[in-house]
């Protein structure tokens, strides 16, 4: 391919990753990795380049691979739609085509082209459904993949009704916040048929992914919250109040599933480890499964309880700094590592909560540290 592109005088940058290396430090995937560090890649190139578009060769066959695999998953509306033609930067301009049209064109153009290796495996899920399920359907009724085509076309004016339509009945219950925030009245909410399909469309698109502790909100006690990595949902009184998280301003500090460290307000390091081969104040090891990202460092709050390690029990964290004789100074400086469901895992520094810790069962074992 390189070859073709020199002879055709069309520019060509070729780039190498440790894509395996890279799956197994941040607990992905083969496919999510690549995926990732391909697209990391082109956002560098086009920042360098000044580069306003991304052109992608997705073809329909993709589409409908997408489509089956989140179908049989489980999805909503914007599932089904699998591939966008257009997504901010990201162009698909082949996606109304097949791939038997795309293989057509290029022959009857002395095209060259490029099989990737992987796909004549079955290892993966998209290629089970490439090589076995697909043809049974185009066999099936000849005409399968335009019928589907225009499936997605209904399916994407359908999308944008509900989007406008929501986002216009949303709008109207907004109240502006003095904090900058926003926030609608519960009761409000409660009046709306499928109320949680409302949330979903309002709060989709700020990073959150703990649906049920928001649904849970509508009932909970003031002061509970749910944490994105950019945007905190607080209940205040009868009204959800949406913000920004501002790290700086509010002592608030984020830590994403992909993150590997944290700098401010201190140094945290977090990696996946086979064995737990030591434990200080200043370490810790838990069980990656029975964590809610993402992780947020932050200072006490009034209704702080946890669950201390080596204890039976749950234990208010103001009785624990009293036990522990914690003096006004040391109360207003420690800093506390929380999930995102706001479950104290580490009183950083001091004592681990029982409920997240490593044990030699634990299948994925994650070693949190406080670095000098």
């Amino acid at each position: 391919m390189i070859q073709y592109f020199q002879t055709n005088h069309i520019p060509v940058k070729v780039k190498h990753f440790a894509t395996e290396e890279y799956a197994t430090k941040h607990k992905q995937t083969i496919q999510i990795a690549a995926r990732e560090l391909r697209y990391r890649w082109f956002e560098e190139e086009m920042q360098a380049q000044n580069i306003s578009y991304l052109l992608t060769a997705h073809h329909a066959d993709d589409d409908l691979e997408t489509f089956i695999i989140n179908l049989s998953r489980g999805c909503g509306l914007d599932g089904l739609v699998a591939i966008p033609e257009a997504n901010k930067s990201i162009l698909r301009p082949m996606l109304p085509f097949s791939r038997q049209d795309i293989l057509e064109y290029a022959k009857e153009n002395n095209i060259l082209w490029r099989e990737d290796s992987s796909n004549a495996s079955d290892k993966y899920l998209r290629n089970k459904i490439r090589h076995h399920i697909v043809p049974l359907l185009k066999e099936l009724h000849p005409t399968f993949l335009d019928n589907f085509i225009k499936t997605q076309e209904y399916l994407k004016q359908t999308q944008d009704v509900i989007h406008e339509t929501t986002a216009s009945t949303i709008s109207e219950l907004l109240s502006v916040e003095e904090n900058g925030g926003v926030s609608i009245p519960v009761e409000y909410l409660r009046r709306l048929p499928n109320y949680q399909f409302y949330l979903y469309q309002w709060l989709n698109d700020f990073g959150f992914t703990a649906w049920q502790d928001i649904y849970n909100l509508l009932d909970a006690q003031t002061g509970k919250k749910v944490l994105s990595p950019t945007h905190i949902l607080l209940k205040n009184r009868e009204r959800l109040i949406l913000s920004k998280l501002k790290e700086a301003e509010e002592g608030v500090y984020s830590i994403s599933e992909k993150q590997n460290t944290l700098k401010v307000p201190l140094k945290l390091t977090v990696e996946q480890v086979e064995v737990i081969d030591y434990f200080n104040n200043n370490t810790i090891f838990v069980d990656a499964e029975k964590l809610h990202f993402p992780l947020i460092v932050r200072k006490r709050e009034e209704a702080d309880v946890f669950f201390p390690s080596g204890m039976k029990g749950k234990k208010k964290l103001s009785k624990y700094f009293k036990d522990e004789k914690y003096s006004l100074f040391d109360k207003e400086n420690q800093w506390l590592l929380v999930s995102a469901k706001n479950e104290i895992i580490w009183v950083i520094g001091k004592r681990a909560d029982e409920r997240f810790m490593a044990h030699s069962d634990t299948t994925r074992i994650l070693k949190i540290a406080l670095e000098d």
